[in-house]
C-alpha cells in the first residue's frame, strides 16, 4: 500500500496515462420500413419517455404501443428501468396478451442489454432496432408519447411515484377504451380491435375519471382570490 500522492507522482515520473474507456458504438441497423401491420400483436414498439415529481426528482416510463390496434399494452413509471426490468414487464404482459413476433425499439441500453437478448431467444420474438438518430423509423410509439406527455403528463403535478402510476394508468385505459383516434377513423383502440376480432385488453370495471382533486384555489397577500393556480 502506498500513498495517493506518491502514486500520482511516480505517474508524472514515467510519464504515464490513464486508460480511457472508448464508447461502445451500435452496430449498423437496417433502415426499417413503416408498414402498419393488419393484426394484433404483429408488431409492438416501446420507447420510454421521462417526467418529473413535483419535488424534481425525476421518473421514467415505458411505453408500449400495438402498432395495427394502436392498443397500449402497459405503461411501466419507475425511477431506474433497465434491462431486466424490462424483460419482467413483457413476461407479465406474455402471460396475459401473448407475445408479438417482432418488436421495434431504439439503441438505448436497456433494449440492447444481454437480458432482452436473452429473452428474445427464449420466447422467439424477434428485436428490431432502428438506426441511431433516426427516431421516424419508430414512428407509431413516438406519436404514441407525444399523445400521453400532452394528455397526461402535462397535465398533472406528481406527488409521489404511487401517484403517477395510478393516474397513468388510468390514462392508458381511458386511452385503449374510449378516446378516439384519427389514424383508426376516430375509434377507440379497443373498439378498432374487437372490429378486427381481437378481446380487449383490459377486462375489470373501468377506471374512475376523477383520479386528481380540483386544485384549490389561491390567495394573494391580502386574503383576494388569486388568478394564479
Amino acid at each position: 500500500m502506498i500513498n495517493r500522492k506518491k502514486t500520482y507522482r511516480l505517474y508524472r515520473t514515467e510519464d504515464l496515462a490513464v486508460r480511457r474507456r472508448r464508447r461502445r458504438r451500435p452496430p449498423q441497423r437496417e433502415r426499417l420500413r413503416l408498414v402498419v401491420p393488419e393484426r394484433r400483436n404483429q408488431r409492438w414498439s416501446m420507447d420510454f419517455a421521462s417526467d418529473g415529481l413535483w419535488t424534481g426528482r425525476r421518473f421514467r416510463c415505458l411505453c408500449l404501443v400495438d402498432d395495427a390496434t394502436r392498443e397500449s399494452p402497459a405503461l411501466l413509471a419507475d425511477f431506474s428501468i433497465g434491462g431486466r426490468r424490462v424483460v419482467r414487464v413483457l413476461d407479465e404482459l406474455a402471460a396475459r396478451h401473448g407475445l408479438p413476433e417482432e418488436i421495434v425499439m431504439d439503441n438505448g441500453p436497456e433494449f440492447t442489454g444481454r437480458a432482452l437478448f436473452a429473452w428474445s431467444a427464449r420466447t422467439g420474438v424477434r428485436l428490431r432496432f432502428i438506426q441511431p438518430g433516426k427516431p421516424i423509423q419508430n414512428a407509431f410509439v413516438e406519436s404514441f408519447i407525444g399523445r400521453f406527455r400532452d394528455e397526461c403528463l402535462n397535465q398533472h403535478w406528481f406527488g409521489s411515484i404511487a401517484e403517477a402510476r395510478r393516474i397513468i394508468e388510468s390514462w392508458r385505459q381511458h386511452y385503449n377504451r374510449e378516446r378516439p383516434h384519427s389514424a383508426l377513423g376516430y375509434e377507440p383502440p379497443e373498439r378498432f380491435a374487437h372490429r378486427l376480432g381481437a378481446p380487449g385488453l383490459d377486462k375489470g370495471p373501468r377506471p374512475s375519471p376523477a383520479l386528481v382533486p380540483p386544485p384549490r384555489p389561491c390567495y394573494d397577500l391580502n386574503g383576494s382570490p388569486s388568478s394564479w393556480t
